[in-house]
């Protein structure tokens, strides 16, 4: 027998399609779909027991984050981890945060520095993993992580540049999860540190250096081996 599937309300809808991404967005991130495995939206209506509309929605918005690639066919995969959009969006961050990163220090005033220092310690003491989240980051490390780097950039004080951070920040995410899982010795903690420690001696040059080799190691990590 065919079963009908009734047309959700305006409303409805779009409070399924939020529920169906947030729960793609993060098995995603958690690692549940290889890169380049397919997003099949009737298998994923099934699943979920919602309409392939509302599926559909949910995948067109995973696409517009790049968490999800629309095929030729029309359909929907997850992005593989040697698309050379990773690296192009590592290349603007080496070239944009570090100019950003000497303009807070230069006009970063004492509440930045303190601000640095909160955001360094949060990261420092959230714990990177957690068994029942999956492989990757934690949800908590994960923000811990983009309110540290983001603080290190607010002493700038210009709205646009920190605009294009997140929007930066928010397309390599996946990417940034991907690397950390293929490098799981990499010793991000120190990184840290030592960021954190050239930025509050306003040493803008170290500062500077330590943070593009930060960003370099996150993209070799997709490349190596």
């Amino acid at each position: 027998m065919t079963q009908t599937v009734r047309p959700e309300p305006s409303s409805g809808k779009q409070m399924l399609s939020e529920q169906v991404y947030g729960q793609l967005r993060d098995a995603i991130m958690r690692g549940e779909f290889a890169p380049g495995d397919a997003l099949k939206p009737q298998d994923l209506a099934k699943a979920q027991g919602v309409s392939l509309a509302v599926v559909r929605e949910a995948l067109v918005r995973l696409v517009g984050e790049g968490l999800a690639d629309r095929l030729p066919n029309r359909g929907f995969a997850v992005p593989v981890f040697t698309d050379r959009r990773w690296q192009e969006i590592a290349e603007a961050r080496q070239a944009v945060e570090p100019v950003m990163l000497r303009m807070s220090i230069e006009r970063g005033d004492v509440d930045w520095e303190a601000r640095v220092r909160a955001a360094h310690h949060r990261l420092a003491r959230t714990p990177a993993y957690l068994p029942q989240e999956g492989e990757y980051y934690s949800g908590a490390w994960a923000e811990a992580h983009r309110a540290f780097h983001r603080t290190l950039l607010e002493g700038c004080g210009n709205s646009v540049l920190l605009a294009a951070f997140d929007r930066l920040w928010t397309a390599s995410e996946l990417a940034r999860r991907w690397s950390a899982h293929r490098n799981p010795d990499r010793d991000g903690l120190d990184e840290h540190r030592r960021l954190e420690e050239a930025v509050l001696a306003r040493d803008a040059d170290t500062a500077a250096g330590v943070l593009v080799e930060h960003l370099t190691l996150t993209a070799a990590g997709l490349t190596d081996g």
